[in-house]
């Protein structure tokens, strides 16, 4: 079922899903692969798992694909499922492989005329970002980067308010997110994730800032609708001998006049995943923990603290959308992963059927959010490596 404009419209199959990366000992492939298929609207067709044809072999056999659409290649991946009938081909291709291969993976797809999801930060540098803005546009083709925290109905909550205005002109922004796990040169030591994170081939111009500081930017962009304008970034690498940063903290200055703090921390003993946002108007500030997702702090200075509860029916469309069971029940990452793919995958549904996607579909992170991230994080780098105290972060395509 497709809802929408056309409430009414059923699409008869599930979509077909290939994937890229995410073979055996992976760990954000997996995520991908469940999230996707929570829904049951999705099944896994075809893929390249892995680099080595004999580890992507064994991978899709773990993962009960058929041996002749496991593939040696994202090549050889594209090359034969564009030779198969329409009616038989991925509808969509899953790029999570490490960063340094998501921009020719997903161009390769795109001029393919394949929709894809891409794991963040989309690309390596602001050229690539654009050359793939402008490829998903000339070949029409869905395209969405899994910021999978958006995909939290709390977070829809939160946005919901900051666009009817309850709390008033936006003035102060706080976003943090501190781990602890690469406290210590852990990569040195064999561990896959802390290997090509801190690896700048693999990773990019940034450790700490593109993997986990990119969600930061990306959650007050889409809470707040603010726009940068400039930033003073301070980024420090702490454990001797790594070559990307592992901690960052950075002053925000917004278009329209709103300031904010962004930190991110890779080496903050004790620190799992707690990202959390708080955001200030003239009239009400929120609050949202990552770690405690279902429940959004509303307070103000002339009236109780409110709880705003995940699943209840007094909740914004956006956010009872969001949830899948009643409330009191916990839901959390995979289902915020979910939710960015039901999005993205009903969007490609309604473009199969030739019907107009409801606002709703069409709320998942594009190919233009992916660009600004990765403005940004190039843009947080150039500062810090600076003497200019305010360093220009206005993004426009």
């Amino acid at each position: 079922m497709v809802s929408g404009k056309n409430e009414e419209a059923f699409f008869p199959r599930k979509l077909r899903m290939g994937m890229v990366g995410g073979g055996r000992d992976a760990f954000i492939g997996a995520v991908h692969r469940r999230a996707a298929m929570l829904e049951g609207a999705v099944e896994l067709v075809a893929g390249a798992f892995s680099s080595t044809p004999e580890k992507c072999l064994a991978s899709g056999k773990d993962l009960y694909v058929d041996e002749s659409r496991i593939y040696g290649s994202y090549q050889e991946m594209i090359e034969k499922e564009n030779k198969l009938p329409e009616g038989e081909r991925i509808d969509f291709v899953s790029v999570v492989t490490p960063n340094h291969m998501h921009y020719p993976v997903a161009k390769a797809f795109v001029d393919a005329g394949f929709n894809v999801a891409c794991d963040k930060p989309m690309v390596h540098t602001v050229e690539q970002a654009m050359d793939l803005v402008k490829a998903v546009k000339e070949h029409d083709v869905v395209f969405a980067v899994t910021y999978n925290y958006t995909g939290y109905p709390m977070v829809k909550q939160a946005r919901c308010m900051v666009q009817n205005g309850e709390l008033g002109k936006i003035q102060k922004v706080i976003v943090e997110y501190p781990q602890g796990w690469l406290l210590d040169r852990i990569e040195v030591d064999g561990q896959k994730q802390a290997a090509w994170r801190t690896d700048p081939a693999r990773s990019g111009v940034s450790g700490c800032i593109g993997d986990i500081g990119s969600h930061c930017e990306n959650l007050v962009s889409y809470v707040t609708g603010l726009e940068l304008d400039t930033i003073c970034a301070d980024l420090t690498t702490f454990a001797p001998g790594r070559q990307l940063d592992d901690d960052g903290n950075i002053l925000l200055r917004f278009k329209d006049g709103a300031k904010g703090i962004l930190t991110a921390s890779q080496i903050s003993p004790g620190q799992e995943n707690s990202l959390a946002i708080r955001v200030w108007g003239t009239k009400k500030g929120l609050e949202w923990h990552q770690e405690d997702p279902n429940y959004l702090y509303v307070r103000s200075n002339d009236a109780p603290e409110q709880i705003y509860k995940r699943g209840n029916a007094y909740l914004c469309d956006a956010a009872k959308a969001g949830s899948r069971i009643p409330t009191g029940h916990p839901e959390a990452f995979i289902e915020a992963f979910a939710n960015i793919y039901k999005n993205f995958s009903d969007t490609i549904r309604a473009k199969i059927m030739g019907i107009e996607p409801s606002d709703i579909m069409l709320d998942f992170p594009t190919v233009e959010d992916g660009a600004r991230g990765v403005f940004f994080i190039n843009k947080a780098v150039e500062s810090s490596n600076s003497t200019v105290k305010w360093f220009p972060a206005s993004f426009s395509l």
